[in-house]
């Protein structure tokens, strides 16, 4: 399987991942256009990886015991949406859903291997430097990821979407295969879960 415009993924925890900055005003006409580039040549695919990849990483990284774990896995997700590139089908969801969808399993697959427990307070870990921004943003986050630890995994795994990846609901649906209003409703509950820990735990 050919790799050529894909970089290697840096393997040392703490490392930042970059977006281009033309990336967030890019379209779904044009990344429409950028998936038929890289179905025509493989070497357009660089530019997909490049786009997706921090969000890949802290969702593999929210979900595995270490950041090179993460990095390691998310270089094999991407190297599997390559190969079924040619099958891909667009279906009414963003290109970055279907992603998710083979992060997740290449997640499900590795806990199963490992059969641990990874520790949710490493979220706050994998978040990239500039997508956290100022270290309070990073001292938030690492609050944030203290208050899902008594949540069970399903309602953790929205919340991680939702906050650290930035899906919306019905993108969601599609990766986790619920419906979009039980994904609401999920979320609406585990919010209330963790408002009334913090309340109590500042009082």
């Amino acid at each position: 399987m050919r790799r050529e415009g894909m970089a290697m993924l840096p393997t040392q925890p703490g490392m930042a991942w970059r977006v281009d900055e033309t990336a967030e005003a890019d379209s779904a006409i044009d990344e429409r256009a950028r998936v038929a580039a890289a179905q025509a040549d493989p070497v357009a695919f660089g530019v997909l990886y490049r786009r997706h990849l921090p969000g890949i990483y802290r969702y593999l990284r929210a979900r595995l015991a270490s950041a090179d774990e993460a990095a390691d896995l998310a270089q094999q997700v991407f190297l599997k949406a390559l190969e079924a590139l040619p099958s891909y089908r667009e279906r009414g969801l963003p290109f970055a859903a279907w992603l998710l969808r083979i992060a997740r399993n290449a997640s499900i697959d590795a806990a199963r291997a490992r059969r641990s427990t990874t520790p949710w307070q490493l979220v706050a870990e994998g978040q990239p430097a500039e997508a956290s921004g100022a270290p309070d943003a990073e001292l938030a986050l690492a609050q944030f990821a203290d208050l899902l630890t008594p949540l069970d995994e399903s309602k953790r795994e929205l919340l991680v979407l939702r906050f650290v990846v930035g899906l919306n609901s019905r993108e969601m649906a599609a990766i986790v295969g619920m419906r979009e209003a039980a994904v609401r409703k999920q979320l609406s509950r585990s919010l209330a879960i963790l408002k009334e820990r913090y309340r109590a735990e500042h009082v």
